[in-house]
């Protein structure tokens, strides 16, 4: 039996993974209920989908902006969360409050301590 894979230090991606920055834009009244319905799906739904790795939710301080750093095993894991029914029907409530520009990238460098 092979031994598991040491745990990735905080904030690595795994070889060949994809990055995805999606940035939210919203009034700054709806900014709270935004940031709780993005966690809501993302520990709920996201999180249990295959090739999930990780995802960051960062509110701006602008109020405006929500941003959603996750990592995904591959682009075609991503697109297959974006036509999941259960993602879909979750984004409802979601595109009521704000729209959103989604960004895929690989990894790049990581400047400074882990």
């Amino acid at each position: 039996m092979a031994s598991p894979s040491p745990p990735l230090p905080e904030d690595s991606v795994p070889e060949g993974a994809i990055v995805l920055i999606n940035v939210f834009t919203c009034e700054p009244s709806s900014q709270d209920a935004l940031m709780a319905l993005l966690d809501d799906l993302t520990r709920n739904v996201m999180a249990g989908l295959h090739g999930f790795v990780s995802a960051r939710l960062h509110k701006g301080l602008d109020g405006r902006h929500v941003a959603n750093y996750a990592v995904w095993h591959s682009v075609e894991d991503w697109k297959a969360m974006t036509r999941h029914p259960d993602v879909v029907e979750a984004m409802r409530p979601i595109l009521a409050l704000a729209t959103f520009q989604p960004h895929t990238y690989r990894a790049g460098s990581l400047i400074g301590p882990i």
